[in-house]
């Protein structure tokens, strides 16, 4: 594992942990690669392996009832279940419109928790973070955004994601491929889409700008980003994952820095 400083964040006025990883190694780390930090809504994704895992046990079912009347817990994964950012009020007809919810991926834990017979914590204890060796990580907060975790944690998961072992190939390649596009939807921060498009779970690029990921990148990355000035990136096209802390609320200096600090990632770690 390289030490490094990556120029793009200079300047930047709070912590800045950045990490690097292909599918079997750290590649390199600016920082404590152990100081827990809020994920935020970085929390989604790895909530979502959570509930990929109880899909293919069998235990629930991506196209059975979940939320509110008419949506699925398909509907839930991707924002389209119609919950609004915060609240239980729906706001559109579930599959119509891609609206970004906390509230959709917290009534997605629940659900899960109800059908395992489990706090949702345990079963993300006992089925992701202990078995992929996530030692830092802290799941007893919200599942749309109350978790906390180091950038070790969270390039071991991008790691899971790039080589999945708990969930098959094929249902990583779903959650990581478009689930109904052309819906219209919010990026928070960065505005409205006519094609604002999504996985499961996971936000995937596609043509959006502005974006916090560079221009440069492929329209298939995938990933995530936070209210506490998070990021967590999976560029399967380079066969890399990135992750990024600051543990202060998301802003202008985040918007800065962090498309020439993705694509200096990819610049300095992508041939390899």
């Amino acid at each position: 594992m390289e030490t490094t400083t990556f120029a793009a964040t200079d300047g930047f006025p709070h912590t800045a942990l950045v990490g690097v990883t292909d599918p079997e190694h750290t590649l390199a780390v600016q920082g404590d690669a152990h100081t827990v930090l809020p994920l935020a809504s970085v929390s989604k994704p790895i909530s979502a392996w959570g509930v990929l895992i109880a899909v293919e046990r069998g235990l629930v079912d991506l196209d059975e009832p979940a939320g509110p009347e008419g949506s699925t817990l398909l509907n839930l994964l991707d924002h389209t279940s119609g919950l609004p950012f915060e609240g239980d009020q729906t706001q559109a007809a579930p599959g119509t419109r891609r609206i970004y919810s906390n509230a959709g991926f917290d009534a997605l834990g629940a659900h899960v928790a109800d059908a395992v017979g489990m706090p949702f914590a345990d079963w993300m204890a006992r089925e992701v973070t202990v078995p992929l060796g996530m030692k830092d990580i802290v799941v007893t907060g919200r599942p749309s955004a109350g978790y906390l975790a180091s950038i070790e944690d969270l390039l071991t998961f991008a790691r899971e994601v790039l080589r999945p072992t708990l969930i098959p190939v094929e249902l990583r390649d779903l959650a990581l491929a478009v689930s109904r596009s052309g819906l219209r939807g919010v990026v928070p921060g960065y505005g409205s889409f006519d094609d604002n498009r999504w996985g499961l779970g996971f936000e995937l690029k596609g043509t959006k700008s502005p974006h916090w990921m560079s221009d440069t990148l492929p329209p298939e990355t995938a990933g995530h980003f936070g209210g506490q000035g998070s990021f967590l990136l999976i560029d399967r096209s380079r066969d890399l994952g990135a992750a990024f802390l600051s543990g202060v609320a998301f802003g202008d200096e985040h918007k800065r820095i962090w498309p020439p600090l993705t694509e200096e990632i990819v610049a300095r770690y992508g041939g390899r």
